[in-house]
């Protein structure tokens, strides 16, 4: 069976679901264009508050199809660009997502699957989940916007390790390293991922939103600049009706209700 991108709803969160567990779930551009077009329909869907992105059976995603990539070599540097390309749009639509987006990660998140899954504002992995940047063992280079999560996350040495020794990682070790945000126990990272998206969805959808485009600014902007930045997004926030909710909850021990 072709690999296909399942959308589930659970409350206020999308469950997206790589699917092709023959594969490991690797990936393939039917993949990409199904993951953006899901992701566009539900930034405009106001009864979405977060996303989760796992994959079927016992592992998140093995990356790209190896036997697939061996045929294109046949392709021209055209065709072949334009293929990761398709990746590529996927991991900066999920970037620029304005709201959370999880990762629940099972088994093994290895190539562009680990990359898939630092593309992701938080990662869940169950506490035997294996990670491995793949790509320096079969004589390629990263994708997935790899080379940039790791450069902004850790030193450049840690990323190094990580980039160019190919060696597999423990989800304990990532989440030494802050790289992951919880850990569960083997078969709970999804459930584990469904309880986080809930704390979101509890919170203020423009406050969240906010939150994330200044984090995905930071890294470009002088102090200065992002002070300009942080008051701008504060100043519209409160200006919000949910601000008004908040503060009033707060002052009246109660919980908000935030539209």
């Amino acid at each position: 069976m072709p690999a296909r991108l399942q959308s589930t709803s659970h409350g206020q969160t999308l469950v997206l679901t790589i699917h092709h567990p023959e594969m490991r779930n690797a990936l393939d551009p039917g993949i990409y264009a199904a993951g953006v077009e899901a992701l566009n329909g539900a930034e405009r869907n106001a009864e979405v508050r977060s996303v989760v992105i796992t994959g079927a059976g016992e592992h998140f995603c093995a990356g790209g199809n190896l036997q697939r990539l061996q045929e294109r070599r046949q392709d021209g540097a055209e065709a072949q660009a334009q293929g990761v390309e398709g990746l590529h749009q996927w991991i900066e639509t999920i970037h620029t997502y304005p709201k959370p987006v999880i990762a629940a990660v099972e088994g093994a998140a290895a190539g562009a699957g680990f990359s898939l899954a630092l593309a992701c504002d938080l990662i869940v992995a169950a506490r035997n989940a294996a990670f491995v940047m793949a790509y320096a063992g079969i004589g390629l280079s990263p994708d997935g916007g790899a080379t940039w999560s790791l450069a902004h996350a850790l030193p450049r040495q840690l990323a190094a390790e990580l980039l160019l020794c190919g060696e597999r990682i423990g989800a304990e070790r990532l989440h030494a390293l802050g790289l992951v945000n919880r850990l569960a126990r083997a078969g709970e990272a999804l459930d584990c991922a469904l309880a986080l998206a809930e704390t979101l969805n509890a919170r203020a959808p423009n406050a969240l939103a906010s939150t994330k485009e200044l984090l995905l600014e930071a890294p470009q902007h002088t102090l200065t600049e992002q002070l300009a930045h942080e008051r701008n997004q504060f100043v519209r926030n409160l200006q919000h009706p949910n601000a008004g909710e908040g503060i009033a909850a707060f002052l009246e021990k109660r919980t908000p209700r935030y539209k």
